[in-house]
């Protein structure tokens, strides 16, 4: 069986709540709206999410500081966590495109080192 369940999330510094439903191995996030039958209930303030969704911090980070609170049961958050791919930012989008002389660093999901992308023009 799949993973499913529901996640309430609320970003209070500026007003607004979601929710995320796993059902079917599909994520859906419907903006304005909480679940009565969440697992889980997620705060925090959109200005601590950025660095979140950047990959520069985690969850666990933000509550660690008292940025985030998660309330109910995590586990379909942890799961959801683990089944997530990095996506490689320098991926070759057509055989033979790929820049032999970039330098790839070791970087977190959608966090780039400054100067490291340069526009290869031919």
């Amino acid at each position: 069986k799949g993973l499913s369940g529901k996640i309430n999330l609320v970003t209070p510094d500026n007003n607004k709540k979601y929710v995320l439903e796993l059902s079917n191995e599909t994520l859906t996030i419907i903006e304005g709206y909480q679940a009565k039958d969440a697992c889980l209930n997620i705060t925090i303030d959109r200005e601590n999410l950025i660095p979140v969704m950047m990959g520069v911090k985690t969850f666990d980070d933000q509550i660690k500081v008292g940025k985030a609170t998660f309330k109910g049961n995590r586990k379909i958050f942890d799961q959801l966590r683990v089944a997530m791919s990095d996506f490689d930012l320098f991926f070759e989008m057509m055989p033979g495109t790929a820049n032999k002389n970039l330098e790839q660093a070791a970087t977190k999901p959608l966090q780039v080192e400054q100067g490291s992308i340069s526009p290869n023009i031919d």
